[in-house]
């Protein structure tokens, strides 16, 4: 359903995640849920047709809020000149499932902050009909998510440590400049501002922060989420390991019940075993949501790629510089989802929401509910693999 004319739908005997039961959801002809009633209600008549998902799963489209780049572009390198491949970004992820993301800026020179921030401000996809994330054939930008530069050197990982900057006020507002409004989430290293000056300030500009890249302590931690930030950047990497007499970051982060992490699942930045204990340990399994953390060669074989000055490796969705260092995927969200269910991790359900409903609540959008736009998906297993896949319903 891609034009709000389209006639009304039911869609009957869906699984939706985070409701008990079969559910029917009303969709109206301007393309919004109208209702979301268990089977057997009787709803509001409006001469629907009927589609019949005989028990399979119906979520909303991934949300991504951690992303580098695709299609051969790093968002740091985003120009006025490459702008048309943004385009070109955002129908391939709406292809690959997703409905929203936020293209991440990692740590690089504060001239190529701003240039790629400029490009984001003026992008309109070329497809996208109406506001918030409404019926498209386009990946929704919701803002920008600057991983850096305000990082700990000694967990800076693939970041050049030669942009690294001290976390203050000003050197926050020059990294702004004037395009704070278009940010939604800054990573930084809350230990490198013993002031306490910068997490409420960035709250005050209407910016999720998000911890990563840190040596905090689990007190310095506890300090950053009395003061707002509310956010884990890709949990276990980039910060020190879960001891059992210091718990450090992750570990005030998974028992602190207004904290969300992000975290990777390739199966090469955690250990499937240790994402099945994060699950386990995670604030009543509702703190934690899936990231691609994918590269510019997402979308693109494997093989070696340039990377800001240096050059990447992939192989098999995983990204290395020459010297081994992790720097990332390419592997779309939903295929995290997958891995997820394959590895036996989770249940379905909670899979989905991992990448759907709960990224959302991370940057204060809702779930599925009545009054979304009905940009859809649905969940099954393919009869020849048995594995658990994909499709989009009412494009």
């Amino acid at each position: 359903m891609t034009q709000a004319t389209q006639n009304p739908v039911d869609i009957i005997n869906a699984r939706v995640p985070g409701y008990k039961d079969l559910q029917m959801l009303l969709v109206n002809q301007e393309g919004i849920i109208e209702q979301i009633l268990p089977m057997g209600t009787v709803g509001k008549d409006i001469c629907a047709s009927v589609i019949d998902v005989v028990g399979d799963w119906i979520s909303l489209g991934g949300v991504d809020l951690q992303i580098n780049g695709a299609l051969g572009l790093a968002f740091p390198d985003l120009t006025a000149e490459n702008a048309h491949v943004l385009q070109k970004i955002t129908k391939f992820l709406w292809d690959v499932g997703v409905d929203g993301f936020l293209p991440t800026l990692v740590t690089t020179s504060v001239e190529k902050i701003q240039r790629s921030l400029a490009v984001f401000a003026n992008f309109t996809p070329l497809s996208v009909d109406g506001e918030g994330l409404g019926v498209r054939s386009s990946a929704k930008i919701l803002g920008v998510h600057l991983e850096g530069p305000f990082l700990n050197y000694q967990k800076r990982g693939a970041h050049p440590a030669e942009y690294l900057l001290p976390l203050t006020i000003d050197e926050v507002k020059r990294v702004l400049g004037d395009y704070a409004h278009i940010v939604k989430v800054i990573t930084l290293a809350p230990e490198l501002d013993p002031t306490g000056e910068v997490i409420p300030y960035l709250r005050s500009l209407g910016i999720t922060v998000s911890l990563g890249h840190s040596q905090a302590t689990s007190a310095q931690a506890q300090l950053a989420f009395e003061l707002g930030a509310t956010m884990v950047t890709h949990a276990f990497n980039a910060m020190p390991p879960l001891h059992h007499r210091e718990p450090g970051l992750l570990g005030a982060a998974i028992t602190h019940p207004d904290v969300m992490c992000g975290f990777i699942a390739d199966g090469e930045h955690v250990s499937p075993t240790m994402l099945q204990i994060l699950l386990r340990a995670s604030y009543q399994e509702k703190g934690l949501f899936l990231v691609s953390d994918a590269l510019s060669p997402l979308g693109l074989p494997d093989g070696v790629y340039p990377w800001d000055s240096r050059q990447i490796e992939v192989k098999n969705g995983t990204a290395r510089l020459a010297d081994g260092t992790l720097s990332g995927t390419t592997l779309p969200l939903l295929v995290g989802v997958q891995n997820l269910v394959k590895w036996g991790i989770c249940d379905v359900e909670t899979a989905i929401l991992l990448a759907t409903d709960a990224p959302r609540q991370a940057i204060g959008l809702p779930g599925i509910t009545k009054s979304q736009t009905a940009n859809l998906l649905r969940w099954y297993r393919d009869e020849a693999t048995k594995e658990l896949t994909w499709q989009r319903l009412l494009s």
